[in-house]
């Protein structure tokens, strides 16, 4: 964990590339102090989790999980999501098997736990006295002190020609050329830590946190949103290794999308915070 003393910064963006988003418009936001993980959570810390719990995830429950179409074989795969058809259902898909039956932790040890439901990612809090950050909490840390940029190191996605993130190279969603060194999810310290110490807050795997979604934000300066009390959907933030300017551009600090609760696929993970 790494203690923040929290504070006022500007959250949001107006100049989103999705209205439906939400991203905007730009605001004073304040938090209380909090500490948040300097990375998600790993495979290996997911598996000490469920080695003392029996905890079986939503996906192992389901039998099935969404894989992205490289990574399984399209002639055994079952069909596409309606909205995003590179994405197969694939039977036996989960944590400790991302990309199928046959992958046994492709990814390694320290790489981000995927196939995670809202109900795992609390569970695992549960078990750990954490909780999920907030998105104002989240989005304070993504920032690493720089109020006003897109990324978490300033202004441009590769500054100075350096992959500062895990994020699509290519023609999605076709042809990854995988320049930045992963093709699909990354070592949660891959990278530079942003400002404040935190890894990979853009890029590598989407995040839950803890609001609900809604697209209705006030202009006025507020201390410690929460989000809406009522809504099916919650917030996941920070974009992932499948994200690029010709498709979502999801890959910025204010980066948000809203997803089901029940939703588990291979580029969706999180991270805690402390107790407060």
């Amino acid at each position: 964990m790494i203690d923040l003393a929290g504070g006022w910064f500007r959250m949001g963006a107006d100049d989103g590339p999705h209205p439906e988003d939400g991203e905007g418009p730009a605001r004073d936001v304040f938090v209380d102090r909090f500490a948040l993980a300097a990375t998600t959570v790993t495979v290996a810390e997911f598996a000490a989790f469920i080695a003392d719990t029996g905890y079986r995830t939503l996906a192992e429950r389901a039998g099935t999980s969404f894989v992205f179409q490289s990574f399984c074989d399209p002639d055994t795969a079952g069909p596409g999501a309606v909205q995003a058809p590179w994405w197969r259902q694939v039977a036996g898909a989960c944590w400790h098997t991302p990309d199928g039956p046959e992958s046994h932790m492709a990814g390694g040890s320290d790489h981000p736990v995927t196939h995670i439901a809202r109900e795992d990612a609390l569970a695992y809090c549960r078990w750990s006295g954490t909780r999920l950050p907030s998105e104002a909490e989240w989005e304070f840390a993504a920032r690493g002190t720089l109020d006003g940029q897109p990324f978490p190191w300033g202004a441009v996605l590769e500054e100075g020609g350096e992959h500062r993130s895990n994020v699509w190279q290519g023609a999605f969603p076709a042809r990854n050329t995988a320049d930045d060194g992963y093709a699909g999810t990354a070592p949660v310290t891959a990278y530079r830590p942003n400002g404040l110490g935190f890894f990979n807050m853009t890029g590598n795997v989407w995040e839950w946190v803890s609001d609900r979604f809604t697209t209705l934000h006030s202009a006025r300066a507020v201390k410690n949103p929460a989000g809406p009390l009522n809504g099916t959907r919650f917030v996941a933030k920070g974009g992932s290794y499948l994200c690029h300017a010709s498709y979502c551009a999801r890959y910025r600090t204010s980066s948000r999308q809203a997803l089901e609760p029940d939703t588990t696929t291979g580029n969706l993970g999180f991270r805690v915070a402390g107790r407060v």
